[in-house]
């Protein structure tokens, strides 16, 4: 487990079938939530910095994983999400919560499905509610095509920059792989204090 979680590690035993799997199943399979994309993400463009990793060929494999994985997402959620939420009296997967799915993605879907790739967790659960609250597909297919070139993009150029920049990778990998990890639970928090402050706000 631990190399699975660590990307330094991760590629350097698993190579480009690692990167790749690990980007595809966190994309939209609910049980990968915990895998480590953006760090994932940085550490590719770290290392083709290095010569370590070809570039190109990592951001293409990496597209085309997101990509994929999130249609994969979507279907899972659409024919068995129903199921899931009908479990009575759970707090995640009691039926009002599918209602709370389609007017969500009826109000904030399309841009939805290409920021969420942005945020933790949220990017892996994303899909899948688009299929429970059935979103269009069309629709779906438009925006997640932008979010998932968009966040490879991002996440890999910002390594490869500061790899470039820097004289050893090696020497300060960690310590970069654990501030973007630190820093990709931003737009994360700045969501829960404005949705706190929101309530508040609320006449009872």
């Amino acid at each position: 487990m631990h190399n699975i979680l660590n990307p330094e590690i991760l590629i350097s035993t698993l190579g480009y079938a690692g990167i790749f799997s690990t980007i595809f199943l966190e994309s939209g399979f609910f049980f990968a939530f915990f895998l480590p994309g953006d760090t994932l993400l940085f550490t590719v463009g770290f290392f083709s910095s290095g010569d370590i990793l070809n570039y190109w060929f990592s951001l293409i494999g990496i597209i085309i994983s997101t990509f994929s994985g999130s249609i994969a997402g979507y279907f899972f959620g659409k024919r068995i999400g129903h199921k899931i939420f009908f479990k009575k009296g759970s707090l995640l997967f009691d039926p009002k919560n599918l209602e709370k799915t389609r007017v969500f993605y009826q109000k904030y879907g399309k841009w939805t499905a290409t920021l969420c790739r942005f945020v933790p967790f949220i990017r892996t659960f994303a899909p899948i509610l688009a299929g429970v609250g059935k979103m269009n597909f069309k629709t779906f297919m438009k925006y997640n095509i932008l979010g998932a070139i968009l966040w490879p993009v991002v996440g890999t150029s910002i390594g490869y920059f500061f790899g470039s920049q820097l004289p050893s990778i090696h020497k300060y990998v960690m310590p970069a792989i654990v501030l973007v990890f630190l820093s990709s639970f931003i737009p994360l928090i700045i969501t829960v204090f404005k949705k706190r402050r929101e309530d508040k706000n609320i006449p009872k």
